[in-house]
């Protein structure tokens, strides 16, 4: 019943979007943008924070007109940064901080635009970058973890700012060609040519990037940092080839197959082998 509910929903505002693009194209292509890069889940108040993130130091930043919720688990002067991906927040490293607690570390945590304690409506990945990059200034980790589009996000940020104080990265179960993503929300909502052509226009004109170019695997090609990617071959939201793409053309990296963990990667011999990544430990 639900899932025929969902199809008739999207469907409808598929055909809403539909129609308006032949009287206001412009206003048509804004509202599919809106719908696609506002998460609808996702947000944390202070009232209802997971106790994970309770025992934290808490910091809110203010960058660009936006605020940046961090938190903090105090170790010594090696400094991790977690990055959560779409429709999560920073309670999602829950079950992997007790395997990154026993190497003594600094662990920050990072809630992105739009998502849990931090402020906005809308999520895309350059935004993300602008934050990481705020508090990579501030904190000076050596390594980052991303999970999903914030494992991209990482992959992003690593080949356009090209920061050289990053010494590792750990990317887990990552997306590399956003053209799929784009394409998915297309199909699902109907949405005509018009919005498609429309929706690629504006990623050009506000991000500079070609939908082709705005892959993982690209990104990858221009890191110097060492990597390890981890994906699923029973990843249902992000295909296992994908994680092999960014894998193909990333030269200083390793590629972990599992298999069972689906999307959320969460399994004790996948940390230790992160561990053992970052640490060197046998």
């Amino acid at each position: 019943m639900k899932k025929s509910l969902y199809f008739l929903f999207t469907k409808s505002v598929g055909l809403y979007v539909n129609l308006l693009s032949y009287v206001f194209p412009d206003k048509a292509t804004q509202l599919a943008y809106s719908l696609f890069s506002e998460p609808r889940e996702g947000r944390l108040t202070k009232a209802n924070l997971p106790k994970i993130l309770k025992e934290t130091k808490t910091e809110t930043f203010q960058y660009d007109g936006n605020d940046i919720q961090t938190y903090t688990w105090k170790g010594n002067d090696t400094v991790i940064l977690l990055v959560h991906g779409w429709e999560s927040n920073a309670s999602r490293w829950k079950k992997m901080l007790p395997y990154l607690k026993k190497s003594g570390s600094t662990i920050i945590a990072i809630d992105a635009p739009a998502h849990g304690l931090s402020s906005g409506k809308e999520f895309n990945i350059p935004q993300y970058a602008k934050s990481i990059d705020f508090i990579v200034q501030k904190f000076k980790p050596l390594y980052l973890i991303g999970h999903s589009l914030g494992g991209k996000t990482c992959l992003y940020y690593q080949s356009v700012y090209q920061n050289n104080s990053i010494e590792k990265m750990v990317i887990l179960g990552s997306p590399s060609d956003f053209k799929i993503i784009l394409n998915n929300y297309i199909t699902m909502l109907s949405l005509n040519s018009k919005i498609s052509k429309g929706l690629e226009a504006h990623y050009l004109n506000h991000f500079k990037l070609k939908l082709e170019k705005f892959s993982g695997k690209q990104f990858a090609s221009e890191i110097k940092t060492k990597g390890f990617i981890a994906h699923d071959t029973d990843d249902k939201v992000v295909l296992f080839e994908e994680g092999k793409k960014i894998a193909s053309t990333w030269k200083d990296s390793i590629f972990i197959e599992t298999n069972g963990l689906g999307h959320s990667m969460h399994d004790e011999q996948l940390y230790k082998k992160v561990i053992q990544f970052l640490f060197e430990t046998d």
